[in-house]
């Protein structure tokens, strides 16, 4: 039964400290990539900590489960891991855990149904706005949809076929390259995927509203998906031009004013666009992947060293 309670103080110091480290740091603006790759990690390893200490716990406790999880297991790995005088507690560690572990996949299915839900609504109203041209095929991929509208905006609809989505007021104020350089930061998201990992980070923080990781995990993917597309953007069409763009389409949203709007971050990747911070070198970034990705491997060390050292 240790070795389930040092995974839940583990899980505890992580979705603790870490959050308030990455968040306090500034290199993220600079590797946003690294930065989202970071974040995995962190809720990873918290989340991994917790389905180790269910599995445990339920061992210690349940007859049943413990055939599972040590079947074909030494005796002496087993009486590592289960004491009897810990069965009450472990029982009721293990059903804590399940039961947030069925509230977690509840909240992410949830999400994706709202999610699905949003995306039919908003393909029928295209197709009532902009309805197919004779001959036009249905399945066409990465199909641009050129919608009339008085407002400037551009986005995309994620799914099976992506769909970019651009107003006609954007095309008349995006000049030169803007606009292949807006439409770049849309395909930047699709190619990243970035609606999956956003609604992750929504199920969870939905979930678990009391939980600061969790919500700082939703709050920093919202804004470094963005950061990472406009890189992408950048890249390509320069940073100038893409954050020309952006002004172009939010200057009448009222983002700039002394009073701004919730789409408020939108001045702050314009001047980081402007005034951009050099990349962290080569071998910095090779050496934090690698930190990062170690990360969910120590609760795989706390929870199988202990059986290890019992096979010697």
């Amino acid at each position: 039964m240790t070795v389930p309670l040092a995974l839940m103080v583990l899980a505890l110091l992580a979705a603790g400290l870490a959050p308030r480290v990455l968040t306090r740091s500034s290199w993220p603006d600079r590797e946003p990539v690294l930065a989202l790759w970071a974040w995995q990690c962190l809720v990873g390893a918290v989340l991994l900590c917790c389905g180790l200490a269910m599995a445990l716990s339920g061992a210690a406790a349940f007859a049943v489960v413990r055939s599972h999880v040590f079947a074909g297991a030494p005796d002496g790995v087993v009486r590592v891991y289960t004491s009897s005088a810990y069965a009450p507690w472990a029982g009721a560690l293990c059903l804590l855990l399940a039961c947030g572990g069925a509230w977690t996949g509840a909240m992410l299915l949830r999400e994706i149904r709202d999610a699905r839900t949003r995306r039919r609504k908003r393909r029928a109203e295209l197709r009532e706005r902009v309805p197919r041209l004779p001959g036009e095929s249905a399945t066409s991929s990465e199909r641009l949809v050129v919608l009339e509208e008085e407002r400037p905006d551009a986005w995309w609809l994620p799914g099976a076929t992506p769909q970019l989505v651009i107003t006609t007021a954007a095309l008349r104020r995006l000049k030169g390259r803007q606009l292949d350089a807006v439409l770049e930061h849309e395909q930047g998201h699709a190619r990243a995927r970035h609606d999956w990992l956003l609604h992750c980070s929504s199920a969870l923080a939905t979930g678990f509203s009391r939980v600061p990781v969790f919500a700082s995990f939703r709050d920093q993917v919202h804004r470094l998906v963005e950061l990472a597309a406009d890189d992408a953007a950048s890249r390509r069409y320069g940073r100038l031009t893409i954050a020309l763009a952006l002004v172009e389409l939010n200057e009448g949203r009222g983002v700039f004013g002394p009073c701004p709007t919730p789409v408020a971050m939108v001045p702050q990747r314009v001047h980081r666009l402007l005034t951009p911070a050099p990349r962290l070198p080569v071998s910095r970034r090779v050496r934090m992947t690698a930190v990062a990705s170690l990360v969910p491997v120590v609760p795989l060390l706390v929870a199988f060293v202990p059986g290890l050292s019992a096979l010697r």
